[in-house]
Order: structure tokens, then C-alpha cells, then sequence
């Protein structure tokens, strides 16, 4: 007599608290002390949470050494690219595969401080908000132009797409998973706006400050901002401009045949 196989239900995939998404190009210097930081500042706040850390097509040696960084901090997932797409489509890539139900996003230089995220996450859910932007402005000693260029871009983005938000270029932020996974960040340049496309699907957009630390290992391969691009910059402004004019919410409700049948009086 042969016994019937027992059906079994496979386990529901975990969802951690946090999603920690980080895209890195060429950071084979930063990627260790970057994967330590995190970790120390998710346990000691006792976050559960996974680092999301997405090689974008690097030619040194930062997915040789992520991927070995996985032996020991099993919370970290690595995506990889085999030629470099950009700074918002690497993060797309990785919030797209984030399981968390808020998502966080930093950069892989380490001048965003991973000990500012678990504030950021307490204060996204203590003023019921959507969105949590990192404001480095009052810890920044930027020179002169480069302060001018960033008032100019504030103004521009005031004026042509009415948004407020005070630095826009910093990627320490934590959002609601539902509101992340509706960013089009396949668009080039896109990240820079995420406050702005937000703030039209109707979420609530809160600011903090956050520490910004010197870059010790590596050089800048994302560029340097809004207003840096010239022309290009520019016409970003005016394409999220159309974007938000035009866009329509697709949401419904489902309306079953109970809920439209009425008893007789």
C-alpha cells in the first residue's frame, strides 16, 4: 500500500519592516563599511530589515566583494547589471524588489548616515506620513556656487513644478512601499523628483534633517545635481511638469452584487 503525498502550503514570504535600497557604481572601497553601518544601526534600533544593493554594471571590484559580504550578513541582497543604467534605474531595479513594507534609499558613497533611518521610519508612521525626504542643507559647508546653483534649482522646482521640498537631490528618504513601487524611475534622472511625483499620487511629504558626511573613498559617478545637467535639467522640470498636468488616477473600488441590491421598502 503506498501512502498519498501530504499537501502541503509553502510559507508566506517574509516582509521585514524596512527595505534599504542602495544603488552603487564603482564603490568597491565602500560597500563593506557601508554594509556594517547599516546593520549596526538596523540592530540597534531593532529594525527588521534587508539592504538592497544593486551593482550597477561596476568594472572594479564592488560585486566581488558584495558578494561576499553576503557569507556573513545574510540581510543583504545583491542585484546585479552588466553595463551601467543610472542612478533611477538602479533604484527602480531595487524597489521593485524590495519586500518591506516601507522602502529607504541611500547612497553607496556613505556621505548618507544609516543612523539616520530608523528616526526617519519612526517619524514617518508618528505623522502618519507617506514620505520621509533628508534635508542635508544645515550640515553641508558647501561653496558659493554651488550654494547659488542650489537656490536657483529650489526656486525653478517651486516656480515650475509648485514643490517645496528643500533638497531634493538628498537620497536619504523612507516611503511607503505603495507609493515607491508607482515611481517611474526607468526614467532617467527621475530620482531627483521623487518628493514631486509623490506629492501628485496624493502622499504626504514630510521633511527632516539628516547628517551628510565627506566622501572618503571613491569619486562622484552620478553627476552632481539638478542644475548642473544645463539644458537637460531644465527640460526634466518641464517633462515632470507634463507628467504631473496629465496625470489621472486609475484606482476603482470592486462593487460586488451585494452591494448594489437594495431590499424593498
Amino acid at each position: 500500500m503506498t501512502s498519498s503525498p501530504i499537501a502541503t502550503t509553502p510559507p508566506a514570504e517574509h516582509q521585514p519592516t524596512l527595505s534599504i535600497v542602495v544603488p552603487a557604481l564603482n564603490e568597491q572601497d565602500n560597500v563593506k563599511p557601508l554594509v556594517e553601518q547599516v546593520s549596526k544601526a538596523m540592530t540597534d534600533a531593532g529594525i527588521d530589515a534587508e539592504l538592497i544593493i544593486i551593482d550597477d554594471g561596476s568594472t572594479d571590484q564592488t560585486l566581488t566583494k558584495l558578494n561576499a559580504l553576503q557569507a556573513d550578513h545574510p540581510f543583504l541582497r545583491v542585484l546585479h547589471r552588466a553595463s551601467p543604467q543610472g542612478q533611477s534605474a538602479a533604484m527602480h531595479a531595487g524597489i521593485q524588489a524590495a519586500r518591506g513594507r516601507c522602502i529607504a534609499t541611500l547612497d553607496a558613497d556613505l556621505q548618507n548616515d544609516p543612523a539616520d533611518l530608523p528616526a526617519m521610519l519612526a517619524k514617518l508612521d508618528d505623522e502618519h506620513a507617506d514620505m520621509v525626504q533628508g534635508d542635508r542643507s544645515a550640515n553641508r559647508n558647501d561653496h558659493a556656487i554651488r550654494k547659488i546653483g542650489s537656490l536657483i534649482g529650489r526656486k525653478a522646482r517651486l516656480w515650475i513644478l509648485n514643490d517645496p521640498v528643500r533638497d531634493t537631490g538628498c537620497s536619504a528618504r523612507v516611503v511607503r512601499a505603495q507609493i515607491a513601487k508607482q515611481f517611474p524611475l526607468q526614467f532617467k534622472g527621475m530620482h531627483r523628483f521623487m518628493p514631486a511625483y509623490a506629492r501628485m499620487l496624493g502622499a504626504t511629504v514630510i521633511e527632516v534633517p539628516v547628517n551628510h558626511r565627506s566622501r572618503n573613498a571613491g569619486s562622484t559617478k552620478y553627476g552632481m545635481g539638478l542644475l548642473s545637467r544645463g539644458p537637460a535639467g531644465l527640460l526634466d522640470l518641464f517633462a515632470v511638469r507634463w507628467m504631473t498636468k496629465r496625470y489621472r488616477d486609475s484606482s476603482t473600488d470592486t462593487i460586488t452584487h451585494q452591494d448594489t441590491t437594495r431590499e424593498n421598502p
